[in-house]
């Protein structure tokens, strides 16, 4: 039995939309990051980053959101080709979302409820959120889902921009993104999943 090791965060919710579509058994146990969690002996031996997720399958033990779905995906062979120009394009819209829309989206969300009123990096983090929903808002005009098929990109994704209105972004500018959202959410395998958090 896989157990998954997670919180309500972005992060924490794409692993269970992985297992909710690819219908493989797991048991979740909740690390509560407001109380610190994360940062207990038992955690760190399964992530010694200190962050959620981790995931335990049998013997191995995996922890870092990307590297988990990676994982999924080539243990049940869904979600993530496996060779060639879909791959690679696959992969290439997870890194985006690991190295972009998380991290991106997790500053520009930071400083909007910080009380430093630094107008600044507001800026600079709103200018480049957009700026990444513009490429996804171009790549989804092309495309019902961002590597072509649905896939663990999608599953990374998804948790991080549908929260959009939080960030107090403007979507009439991504219609795209918009109907991409609406696919996506409309998955039962993701409404599942994503009310696992209330």
């Amino acid at each position: 039995m896989i157990e998954l090791h997670t919180w309500g965060t972005p992060n924490g919710k794409k692993i269970p939309i992985f297992l909710e579509e690819a219908g493989l058994p797991y048991t979740m146990h909740k690390v509560d990051i407001g109380k610190g969690e994360q940062h207990r002996p038992e955690f760190l031996a399964k992530n010694p980053n200190g962050k959620i997720p981790a995931l335990v399958d049998g013997d191995v033990t995996v922890f870092e959101s990307g590297a988990i779905l990676v994982y999924l995906a080539e243990k049940t062979g869904t979600f993530l080709p496996k060779a060639g120009a879909a791959r690679a394009q696959a992969m290439s819209w997870l890194m985006f979302q690991m190295a972009g829309i998380g991290p991106m989206s997790g500053q520009l969300g930071f400083f909007k409820r910080s009380k430093t009123n630094n107008t600044e990096a507001l800026t600079r983090y709103e200018n480049e959120v957009k700026r990444l929903y513009g490429v996804m808002n171009g790549q989804l005009a092309e495309h019902d889902y961002l590597a072509g098929a649905y896939s663990i990109a999608d599953m990374a994704t998804y948790p991080w921009v549908q929260p959009h209105a939080m960030l107090g972004i403007d979507m009439d500018a991504y219609p795209n993104v918009l109907a991409w959202l609406a696919r996506v959410g409309e998955r039962p395998a993701v409404k599942k999943a994503m009310a696992l958090f209330g």
